[in-house]
């Protein structure tokens, strides 16, 4: 600073030192344009590489997501082993001789559909005998069916199947 190569500046207790640009040559302005020019070049190289390397980056990441040789070769012998395995058990069904008849099927569904018929009958008549009980209790359906020990097909989870 004393030299005169660097200017200091004082704020409060600190000093800053930079470069005294009175010394340095003055550009002229078509050494300017061709700074300007050059910038604009090296900002367009810089954008091109930024982009390339996006580029490199998202193909690497796919390549490090998808299986390698050796991976797929043991995926495949994997596939292979569950097909003959299904191919197995699908000859064993073919072959079975205990084939439910479509008359014991049809028998079973009227069975099902009879008990399902005789369910929504008796859950009727119990909600209505329940609803008619609650009309002249003082205390809440919950706590009625506390006291009484009653539980519904709602408290385990139990649906009504479809018909």
């Amino acid at each position: 600073a004393q030299q005169g190569r660097v200017r200091e500046k004082v704020y409060g207790k600190q000093k800053i030192y930079f470069a005294d640009q009175e010394q340095l040559p003055a550009a002229s302005d078509a050494e300017l344009r061709g700074l300007d020019g050059e910038i604009a070049a090296r900002s367009a190289q810089l954008q091109a590489l930024q982009q390339g390397c996006r580029h490199m980056e998202a193909e690497l990441k796919d390549l490090n997501g998808s299986m390698t040789t050796p991976e797929i070769a043991r995926e495949i012998e994997a596939l292979r082993k569950d097909c003959a395995s299904y191919t197995e058990k699908l000859e064993r069904i073919k072959s079975a001789t205990n084939h439910v008849t479509p008359e014991e099927k049809e028998k079973v569904c009227r069975e099902q559909q009879l008990y399902r018929r005789e369910w929504r009958r008796r859950k009727r008549m119990a909600t209505e005998l329940l609803d008619a009980i609650l009309e002249g209790y003082p205390k809440s359906k919950k706590q009625f069916f506390e006291e009484v020990g009653i539980e519904t097909d709602e408290d385990h989870g139990v649906v009504l199947p479809a018909t």
